[in-house]
């Protein structure tokens, strides 16, 4: 399916690529509506501006929405199927440059925990997460795989592109 087309500019496009960008673009615009519809964007706005380390250290309950409040669409899929996350443990490291991160392990709860879609959206969660200065590590609780049938484990644990602790 890698059939190229003419753009109309003399030049060629992918066809599968033009399609993705399209795709993706529907994706972000309809997750964006979802997500603001069912959250109040002052309230976004300002946990998004929260510091994470600061948070972790001092216990703050609006450490989770803090964190939810970074993830892009795949938000809109934890929330549209009662999900959220959970942050099982965490702890802050020291790097080389002396730049603190926080490294976390995170659960899901919800129906999320059990979806056949859950590798993209762990991936997804993983990617929007190390995102933000502040984190430099996410995993993943390893008790969630037990939620999974065998066919699914295998699956998450050879394409998932996350790690299980």
């Amino acid at each position: 399916m890698n059939q190229e087309v003419d753009n109309g500019e003399g030049g060629s496009d992918n066809l599968e690529d033009r399609y993705r960008s399209q795709i993706n673009k529907i994706i972000q615009t309809e997750a964006e509506r979802l997500i603001s519809e069912n959250n109040d964007p002052t309230e976004i706005s300002r946990l998004s501006s929260l510091s994470l380390l600061e948070l972790f250290e001092s216990g703050n309950q609006s450490l989770v929405p803090a964190l939810m409040a970074r993830l892009g669409p795949v938000r809109a899929a934890l929330e549209g199927h009662g999900g959220a996350l959970v942050v099982t443990s965490g702890e802050i490291e020291v790097r080389n440059n002396e730049k603190r991160i926080l490294s976390l392990v995170i659960g899901l709860d919800g129906a999320c925990v059990s979806c056949g879609a859950a590798p993209g959206t762990l991936r997804g969660i993983q990617d929007d997460l190390l995102a933000d200065d502040e984190v430099g590590v996410v995993r993943f609780d390893s008790s969630m795989l037990d939620w999974f049938d065998e066919i699914q484990r295998d699956f998450v644990l050879r394409f998932g592109g996350v790690t299980f602790v």
